[in-house]
């Protein structure tokens, strides 16, 4: 044998290994449609997000109603007849907990002619100081002095709504090894006519689009320990993925704790979340989050009449806790379909599955029976990701970096056209498809961006048909 071809013959065999290594996926797992274990919905319309776990009997779908009403219906200024939903604002983004998650789903930027952003909010800080180790405990940031933590685009008559939000764009191309070019849209947050004078000049801004509702309590039923034997801070095993816990304020225990939900897993419990997002979203106060979200430059706010103390109720808020645990989600499609199983094959060849960690079994110690030993694919893992330059919006939450996103499950995604009527992904909607949001993706998924971006047409579609069936 030549000296040149003994040469070839050590890299042509790691290339063999890799490709003998390269999974290939013959036929669906054994309860793979089932991403919610028994808790699985066969809802696949407009309404695939709103139903309740399947496995909820008969005797606790009344809580789960009573629940829904609250989280859809309308809340109204006070005083007003209707006590039990009355106290919103003074300043708001919206008056209701399904205009921003509608139909339990997946928001998005505000078209033009929108009266207000609705579905999308603006979170603001500034940058932390030598003595605010205290607000950083607590809140995770520093608030922008006049405004607070989140931008209210919306208020109660006589109280001037604090701006507007917009969303303008520019062209990015990014382009496929067979020379197919795709057009990125990268966003440039536009905000005006603030009704408080200036901000602080050095405001850190971040647009999120709400999330959808679906599954939420099997993501918290996952155990502590699950989550972060997946963690890799320091990349010990050398593969570019380093995901991280974020490690938050629990307003109820007093102590710090491990984000699970969010954008930035900014929030430790569920009742957590939601009892930020009535103070912050509707400006709705709770046992749990006390004031309305109202500074100290903004007089108007702070005289305004209240609706009660706190306005929502502990009741209120369990109910909603129990709505929001207990949303189902729905079933995956089409399995065995081959083109669905060559994407299966192609989404683990780009290394996908290192952050949106395909299947977890939930705790026996659930809070809820229904949500206990399930076997579920959520296609998470609820660490925090360096995610690039791209996507970075450069405030941090807690320990979440400006270039860090808690991996989003991925569940229930193809059927965001069927409930939402539009395909707007990542944190501010920027991406108008699946593709485009891969496409976006850097940082520790760079190299599986340039795996994709290696794809023909073909095996762009069968990933996108996999995509589509989660």
């Amino acid at each position: 044998m030549s000296p040149y071809l003994r040469s070839l013959l050590p890299p042509l065999a790691l290339l063999l290994a890799a490709c003998d290594q390269q999974p290939h996926f013959t036929a669906a797992e054994p309860g793979e449609a089932l991403s919610a274990g028994a808790a699985t919905v066969r809802k696949f319309d407009h309404n695939a997000f709103s139903q309740s776990s399947a496995n909820l009997p008969p005797s606790r779908r009344l809580d789960f109603a009573v629940g829904n009403s609250f989280f859809r219906n309308p809340w109204v200024t006070a005083p007003a007849t209707t006590t039990a939903r009355d106290g919103l604002g003074p300043l708001f983004n919206t008056n209701a907990c399904q205009n921003c998650h509608i139909k339990d789903g997946r928001g998005h930027p505000p078209a033009a002619e929108a009266a207000s952003a609705a579905s999308m909010l603006v979170r603001l800080s500034i940058p932390a100081g030598t003595d605010d180790a205290e607000r950083l405990l607590h809140q995770g940031v520093v608030a922008e002095p006049t405004y607070g933590t989140q931008l209210q685009d919306m208020a109660n008559p006589g109280i001037a709504p604090e701006g507007k939000v917009r969303m303008n764009y520019s062209r990015v191309p990014v382009h496929f090894a067979d020379g197919t070019e795709v057009q990125l849209r990268k966003p440039q947050l536009d905000v005006s006519q603030l009704g408080y004078g200036p901000m602080h000049p050095d405001t850190l801004f971040s647009a999120r689009v709400a999330t959808p509702m679906i599954g939420l309590g099997l993501l918290e039923s996952i155990s502590e320990t699950d989550i972060l034997a997946n963690a890799d801070p320091d990349d010990s095993n050398g593969d570019g993925i380093s995901g991280r816990p974020n490690q938050v304020w629990d307003r109820a225990q007093q102590r710090t704790a491990l984000g699970r939900f969010g954008w930035k897993a900014g929030q430790p419990t569920l009742n957590q979340q939601n009892a930020e997002a009535f103070a912050n979203d509707m400006g709705l106060t709770s046992t749990l989050v006390a004031h309305d979200n109202c500074t100290d430059a903004q007089s108007d706010c702070l005289a305004a009449v209240n609706g009660g103390v706190p306005e929502v109720s502990d009741n209120i808020l369990a109910s909603v806790l129990f709505y929001s645990r207990n949303l189902g989600v729905p079933a995956r499609r089409n399995v065995d379909a081959p083109e669905v199983l060559k994407g299966k094959g192609l989404f683990h060849q780009a290394g996908c599955q290192q952050c949106h960690t395909p299947r977890f079994t939930t705790a026996a110690d659930a809070v809820e029976p229904e949500l206990a030993n399930q076997v579920i694919r959520p296609y998470t893992d609820l660490l925090l990701h360096d995610m690039g330059e791209g996507l970075a919006d450069g405030r941090d939450e807690f320990l979440a970096t400006g270039r860090e996103w808690r991996t989003p499950p991925l569940w229930g995604i193809g059927l965001t056209q069927a409930v939402n009527g539009h395909t707007q992904f990542l944190h501010d909607g920027r991406a108008r498809n699946l593709l485009e949001a891969i496409l976006w993706h850097g940082g520790e998924a760079e190299a599986a961006k340039q795996h994709v971006l290696q794809f023909d047409a073909d095996e762009r579609a069968a990933l996108l048909a996999f995509l589509n069936s989660l």
